[in-house]
């Protein structure tokens, strides 16, 4: 027992002493947010959400908020895009693999300076922590999210820009930011399991990728329906995290959409945490899975244009993000201070070159202008470093990059002209 309370305070001390290496100044440029609700949306480009027949009611909100029609996602796949925009970071991470759970013997990437890839395969993620060096974000990648001869390579950002791998990287996210200064997050999943995040990949909001359905219901031959996906809960993959070091900043954190203390629970009585990270399921963050029936299956051809969309899994998503906003709005906790709500597209999947890496971003806040249409070039680090700037709280890795811009237009408490 004394040896685990020694090796715990050992952890706790070299987190400490790690934890400031690239965290530079509070940036500045928007009012002080009391609420964000933020909502993550998948694997579709600018070009195949806005003014998709569709999708009605994000076209429509995006018209009635404010839009960025310049900004890029960074990199492939979907968890270092996840990665980047709660922590700044892809911490070395370059594949969707599973979090190496609750192994505080693994080398982490960031110690290591090994990158994990899709191609070649890489071991599941170890817990993130301390600090060193991150991946480098080339112009173009041949290594993640390709399927050669089909595609070969698939373009970063906007083709354009590259980042060099950040020396001094250290393994936390916004999430260990807020609970540092006393103010509270939560990471609101869809199809979580009854017994919560902890151990679980994969869930259909019951089952889990380590239960035998088969045995469950014997001769039964469907696979798991991969609804919840630990690689859409970044905060997961944390060593802080995952060991709870923190009782403010643990897997407790992680809660699903219904039931005591979910989402709507949540919205309902108005007490609602800091930052609200909403992930919609796999059928409902338009994603799809591949067995779950024809309205969520797969896109036919992920061409960069709409022709080849799933129009059912489309909608779908329209609906799903109606739902939320509705329900934010509706909730006692959206008229108390200042809010917004952030509704974002984490990458273009498997879109190959020379189709670039641009998503939307649609923000609606409480309290500034709206109908501000911006064409600022900004990425995942200018929305980390927003919110940031919103919460007082020190940029953090690639978001103190002298090129990320806060997107003081998007969340500005005056007028604006807009531009459409």
């Amino acid at each position: 027992m004394i040896n685990k309370i020694a090796t715990v305070c050992l952890f706790a001390a070299s987190l400490a002493g790690a934890l400031p290496a690239q965290e530079g100044p509070t940036p500045r440029g928007i009012p002080h947010l009391d609420h964000v609700f933020f909502i993550m949306m998948e694997n579709h480009s600018y070009g195949q959400v806005v003014n998709n027949p569709n999708e009605p009611f994000v076209n429509q909100y995006a018209r009635f908020a404010n839009a960025a029609t310049n900004y890029f996602a960074i990199a492939h796949p979907s968890l270092t895009n996840y990665l980047e925009v709660v922590g700044g970071s892809n911490f070395g991470v370059q594949t969707d693999n599973n979090p190496d759970w609750h192994n505080t013997n693994c080398i982490t990437n960031l110690a290591s300076g090994a990158v994990a890839t899709d191609n070649p395969s890489s071991p599941n993620v170890c817990p993130i922590w301390g600090s060193g060096t991150d991946a480098a974000t080339p112009k173009i990648d041949t290594t993640n999210e390709t399927t050669p001869p089909s595609i070969t390579s698939v373009t970063n950002i906007d083709g354009i820009q590259s980042i060099p791998a950040n020396p001094h990287t250290v393994g936390k996210t916004i999430g260990d930011q807020l609970a540092a200064w006393g103010l509270s997050w939560k990471s609101y999943q869809e199809s979580l399991p009854p017994t919560g995040p902890d151990g679980v990949n994969f869930s259909d909001g019951f089952f889990t990728d380590s239960t035998n359905i088969p045995g469950v219901l014997p001769g039964e031959t469907q696979s798991l329906i991969k609804l919840y996906a630990a690689k859409h809960n970044p905060f997961v993959y944390f060593r802080s995290v995952q060991e709870g070091l923190n009782p403010h900043n643990s897997l407790k954190n992680v809660v699903g959409f219904e039931g005591a203390r979910g989402l709507f629970d949540d919205l309902n009585s108005g007490r609602v945490p800091s930052l609200s990270f909403i992930a919609p399921n796999q059928c409902n963050d338009q994603h799809g899975r591949g067995n779950a029936g024809p309205a969520c299956d797969f896109d036919p051809n992920d061409n960069g244009t709409q022709t080849g969309l799933n129009p059912a899994l489309i909608y779908i998503g329209d609906v799903t993000v109606q739902n939320l906003v509705t329900a934010i709005h509706s909730s006692p906790a959206w008229g108390e201070g200042h809010n917004a709500i952030v509704v974002l597209w984490d990458e273009n999947d498997y879109s190959a070159t020379p189709n670039v890496n641009q998503v939307l971003l649609v923000v609606d806040t409480n309290y500034g202008v709206h109908g501000f249409s911006s064409r600022q070039r900004y990425t995942h680090f200018s929305l980390l470093k927003t919110l940031e700037a919103g919460f007082g709280l020190p940029c953090l890795n690639h978001a103190c990059d002298q090129n990320v811009q806060v997107m003081s237009d998007l969340f500005a408490d005056g007028d604006h002209e807009g531009h459409r």
